[in-house]
Formats: C-alpha cells, sequence, structure tokens
C-alpha cells in the first residue's frame, strides 16, 4: 500500500509583523511580543483562531481519514493545527499516540537578501507551546537557507522535501493513506504545482487557491507497481540534502507534468466552504520577492487586504 491522497491547508489569519529591508530587522506589528520571541513568528489573530476550529471540524470528517500530520515549524501552523490534532491524538482520536511531524522544509518562503532571515524556533521551544503534540523523534528533511530562496528554488525545495515525505511513508510499515500538510500561502502553492508537475510560464499565475485555511486535496496517479520502482529509482539519484551546503537542493524531476513521486491530481482547489466568511486573504507570486534588487518587494498591496507603508523603511509581511 502506498500514500494515496494529500491534504493541504494554510494556517489561519495571523498578526503581522514588518522588516526593514535594507538591515534585515524584524518587527512585530502587535504590542505584545510573539510567543516564540521571534518577531516573524506570530500567532493567529482571534478571528484565525475561529478558522481554526471550523477548520477542525472539516479536517475530522474527511474521507479517506487524516493518517498523518505534517506541518511547518513556524507558530501559527501548528497553532493552525491544534483544534483537530488535539481531538485527533487524544486517547480516544483516531491517531491517538501519533504526533506531528514537523518539517522546516515544508516552511515559509523569504526572497533573496544579503542579511540572515529569522529561522523558526526549535522543537524545544515549541514543545512548551505545543506540549504533547509534537513528534521528537522525526528529523526533518532539510532545513532552508537563511539567506532566503528564489521563486524556482522554493519550488525545488519543495519537490525535494514532498518526494523524502511521500518516500517515508510509501515505506511507513502502518501504510497510511492519507497525509496532511499544514503550511503557508507561497508553500502551498509550491507543493501544488510539485504534485501536479504544472509549473506555469508566469510565476505569478493564480493556479492553486491559498486562502486562510483553506483546504486542498491531491490523488496520487500512480496505479502499478512498476511505475512506483521508477519512482523509487528516479528519488534514489536525486541525492541527499546536506546541511553544509543548505542552497543545494538536490534536483527531483517533476516539471513538465512529471509530479514528484509519480504525480498527483488537484480534485479540491483551496475549498473554503466549510468557513464562515468563506474565501479570504488570498496570495499570489509577484515580482521575484527578492530584497536584492528591489528592497521594497514586499509592500505590496496586490497581495494584502491591509493598508501597507510605501517607503523602504518597512516592508510588510501579511501576504504570508
Amino acid at each position: 500500500m502506498v500514500l494515496e491522497t494529500i491534504y493541504v491547508v494554510r494556517h489561519g489569519f495571523r498578526m503581522n509583523w514588518v522588516v526593514d529591508p535594507n538591515t534585515g530587522e524584524y518587527k512585530s506589528t502587535t504590542l505584545s511580543s510573539t510567543p516564540t520571541g521571534i518577531p516573524s513568528d506570530p500567532a493567529l489573530a482571534s478571528y484565525g483562531e475561529q478558522q481554526a476550529a471550523q477548520l477542525a471540524d472539516k479536517l475530522l470528517s474527511l474521507d479517506p481519514p487524516i493518517d498523518v500530520v505534517y506541518s511547518s515549524p513556524f507558530y501559527r501552523c501548528l497553532q493552525t493545527l491544534k483544534p483537530a490534532s488535539e481531538r485527533l491524538f487524544a486517547p480516544d482520536g483516531r491517531l491517538s499516540g501519533q504526533k506531528i511531524r514537523v518539517e522546516n522544509g515544508l516552511g515559509e518562503f523569504y526572497g533573496l537578501a544579503r542579511f540572515d532571515h529569522p529561522s523558526p524556533a526549535p522543537l524545544a521551544v515549541l514543545h512548551t507551546h505545543f506540549p504533547g503534540q509534537l513528534d521528537d523523534d522525526y528529523a526533518p528533511v532539510l532545513v532552508p537557507s537563511t539567506n532566503g530562496e528564489s521563486i524556482p528554488d522554493l519550488h525545488d525545495r519543495i519537490a525535494y522535501t514532498l518526494s523524502r515525505v511521500v518516500a517515508a511513508l510509501d515505506a511507513d510499515p502502518r501504510a497510511p493513506r492519507a497525509l496532511l500538510i499544514c503550511t503557508h500561502a507561497a508553500s502551498m502553492i509550491a507543493i501544488g504545482r510539485a504534485l501536479t508537475g504544472r509549473m506555469p510560464p508566469d510565476e505569478g499565475e493564480e493556479d492553486f487557491k491559498c486562502f486562510t485555511c483553506a483546504l486542498t486535496r491531491f490523488d496520487r496517479r500512480i496505479t502499478k507497481e512498476e511505475d512506483g520502482e521508477r519512482v523509487r529509482k528516479e528519488e534514489k539519484e536525486a541525492g541527499e540534502w546536506s546541511a553544509e551546503r543548505p542552497h543545494d537542493i538536490p534536483r527531483v524531476s517533476w516539471r513538465e507534468g512529471r509530479g514528484v513521486a509519480g504525480g498527483w491530481d488537484c480534485v479540491i482547489n483551496g475549498d473554503c466552504s466549510f468557513l464562515t466568511n468563506g474565501e479570504e486573504r488570498g496570495w499570489k507570486f509577484s515580482g521575484d520577492e527578492a530584497f536584492l534588487t528591489d528592497p521594497n518587494a514586499f509592500n505590496d498591496k496586490l497581495n494584502t487586504g491591509e493598508p501597507v507603508p510605501t517607503t523602504s523603511a518597512a516592508a510588510d509581511s501579511s501576504k504570508l
């Protein structure tokens, strides 16, 4: 038995931060500090918590049901999963005894910069906020470079991470059928492209929807064992990621319709029908998102529902 279905959700409506694109200094826009003490790692807004509760009801009703849960290491993603994970992992829950696998390779996207972007909190800190919810035994596939990445590199990072995650679950003796991932807007778009193998000529094309707490479903195309053998051979040939060269992401063949691990079909795209107010805070790529040539790249009204500053002194983050 191999993994058959991947569910992907974006975190709920969150608090904001700003970054000085010249110095790389991040600041929270709230009066209080963030739970982890990292300015770019905010909690959900109270409205986002309401969305997360509604999402939990939806997640527990899915068919096929969720067998394993992965998440970005950022607080807002883990907080979004909390209402569902507490019920799934409860003593009488369907996944009793399991925990969330925190995967840095499915984390936030930061544009290329000459400064270091903030790293997410380590597992030891996250445990204080989500006790008993996180898997200590899980080692992430990779940890993105703190200097950011280009949009093509983001897609390759996501593709490589997914290839390793799917391979591990295919080999799991518990034979999980359905995986749930909680991530961010840019990563959610990249996941859709990597799984389906469809990379549009225009990176800003609005192909995969990523509203707050939106749910997307992918079903696997592989039906024959020989297809699985071919995929496993290709994944092995890609090589392994090394922490000594974080920018050097092994290349997995996923473009031109191939898709990661044999390819997947998107059967539900950004469903928000279970949320009281439906689709909110959508996002898409706009420009190269880098700080190298455009220090004001993140001040993009197109990608936020809130007013943003127009000077290069503060780059808005509300899109991620």
